[in-house]
């Protein structure tokens, strides 16, 4: 388990990882990630580590937000690094 990653999710039919970061669960989804870079993120020793190395900056990403408590919908907000 990893400080930086609370949790990860994978949908293979869209080569689509969600990655949840730190005690706060910031949500970003990566596209055009191959099923083997999730699986080394999944079996790392240190996943904040593989992350660095083979995802981070390698892939379109977007921030999604929690919902807004007023009108209940998803906000996605473009990842701006």
């Amino acid at each position: 388990m990893s400080a930086a990653i609370r949790h990860i999710h994978y949908k293979p039919a869209d080569e689509e990882l969600s990655i949840w970061f730190g005690p706060e669960g910031r949500r970003y989804k990566y596209f055009g990630v191959p099923e083997f870079i999730y699986e080394g993120l999944r079996d790392a020793p240190s996943r904040g580590q593989f992350f660095n190395q083979s995802i981070k900056g390698r892939f379109e990403c977007r921030r999604i937000d929690l919902p807004d408590p007023k009108t209940r919908r998803w906000q996605a907000i473009r990842n701006a690094s």
